[in-house]
């Protein structure tokens, strides 16, 4: 399938064909160049749906001593 490259500003940008769109809720996209081939990928947004069932998962005696504790140091000139 064949398809244009243009200039949007001080940028290039292709005009991607409806047969291959991504789905309307993707908004942003990596690119990534691979030799001569430039790869898109979706990025889908992420949710912090389920992080409290995470945190749930912990048992409830997760760090109940607390953590280590280690005083700061000088460094040297390295």
């Amino acid at each position: 399938m064949l398809t244009r490259i243009f200039k949007s500003g001080n940028s290039q940008a292709v005009r991607i064909p409806k047969d291959l769109c991504f789905d309307t809720d993707i908004q942003e996209v990596e690119i990534e160049r691979k030799h001569d081939a430039l790869v898109i990928r979706p990025q889908r947004k992420r949710s912090l749906a389920g992080l409290m069932d995470r945190f749930a998962a912990f048992p409830a005696d997760f760090m109940a001593e607390g953590r280590e504790f280690n005083p700061e140091r000088e460094r040297g000139m390295s």
